[in-house]
């Protein structure tokens, strides 16, 4: 199974589109996304192409391969328009015997905990900043930002053959300090 994970669209249409285009390259079986879809939040400037409308589109014709949690800018308005569940605060999965507890990263983080085990991985966006860490008995993981990054790079995360790999939106493996690859085993 491969699964690709991205944060933080906040209504561009032309990342989403790119997104989208990535996506299927990449041949991900799942598109999990971490929160903050259409709005582009009170303390972010407008995205490229600024476009909740069409983005809400875009994303409503892969609905049936959307896994989603709740960013602190989605609302019960945003779910009105999007054909997929957005508002779980979290989600949780089993993957070789690992929990991954994934969330927007606004109310659980690591600063805020979830209840976690050794081993478990805890996968949120929210930051815009990506990350690969160990913290402790768990592991963070953290997508950065499809739209608007806070380093300057535009990434998201695959998960494949119990690997997670950070790319950037040229589907480059992303080798910086802290980023890169985290295997499950």
């Amino acid at each position: 199974m491969k699964l690709m994970f991205a944060s933080d669209i906040h209504g561009s249409k032309t990342y989403c589109e790119k997104l989208l285009e990535i996506y299927k390259k990449e041949g991900a079986s799942k598109l999990v996304l971490l929160g903050d879809l259409l709005y582009h939040g009170a303390r972010n400037d407008l995205t490229l192409e600024y476009d909740t409308k069409a983005v809400a589109e875009l994303l409503n014709s892969v609905k049936d391969e959307i896994l989603c949690v709740r960013g602190n800018c989605d609302s019960e308005v945003d779910q009105m328009v999007l054909e997929f569940p957005i508002m779980a605060e979290y989600a949780a999965m089993l993957i070789e015997d690992r929990m991954l507890f994934i969330t927007h990263g606004h109310v659980f983080n690591p600063s805020n905990l979830p209840p976690l085990k050794k081993g478990d991985i805890l996968i949120n966006g929210h930051t815009h900043v990506k990350a690969i860490e160990s913290i402790g008995e768990y592991t963070y993981l953290n997508p950065g930002s499809i739209s608007l990054p806070k380093d300057g790079v535009n990434s998201y995360m695959i998960l494949e053959d119990g690997v997670f790999y950070l790319k950037d939106i040229k589907m480059n493996i992303l080798t910086e300090p802290n980023t890169g690859r985290y295997a499950l085993k």
